[in-house]
């Protein structure tokens, strides 16, 4: 007579599916969250400005030219991109470049630049950035200021 013996089956979770997600899962905020913060640049507005504009229906996003003081020098962007360049002539031509590319699908009208500039940034650097705006495909510009606390 044949004795079978019973042993039970042991039946483990296999872990490494759910790994491999995390994982992807940790890559995927980590760079959601590094772009969500690349269009927050620091820039102290000047404080003698008393008037802002509110606009509660804002119908599109608009695009930002935002003109920094950096330790010794002027750092331009838009949007959250960087403009670097060799010359301030060549700054001007980038930043226009990269304003009709993001203002290209807009209808005039839609077409608004708002220009956010360092109040430590001397006119004669913050000009270039005016420049290329005048260069664009861009029908309004606004400037962004800090409303004054009454």
């Amino acid at each position: 007579m044949i004795i079978k013996q019973y042993r039970p089956s042991i039946q483990s979770l296999n872990v490494i599916p759910f790994i491999d997600i995390l994982f992807q899962l940790i890559i995927f905020f980590s760079l959601v969250c590094q772009f969500i913060d690349t269009d927050n640049f620091k820039v102290s507005i000047p404080d003698r400005c008393k008037y802002a504009a509110d606009k509660q229906d804002i119908r599109t996003q608009l695009t930002t030219v935002t003109v920094m003081k950096n330790k010794d020098n002027v750092d331009f962007a838009v949007g959250p991109e960087k403009v670097t360049s060799q010359s301030r002539s060549a700054t001007a031509d980038k930043i226009a470049q990269l304003l009709d590319s993001r203002l290209k699908n807009l209808s005039p009208a839609d077409r608004v630049v708002v220009l956010r500039i360092d109040k430590d940034v001397p006119y004669s650097d913050a000009q270039y950035a005016l420049a290329g705006i005048a260069k664009s495909t861009a029908c309004d510009i606004q400037l962004a200021v800090l409303k004054e606390k009454q």
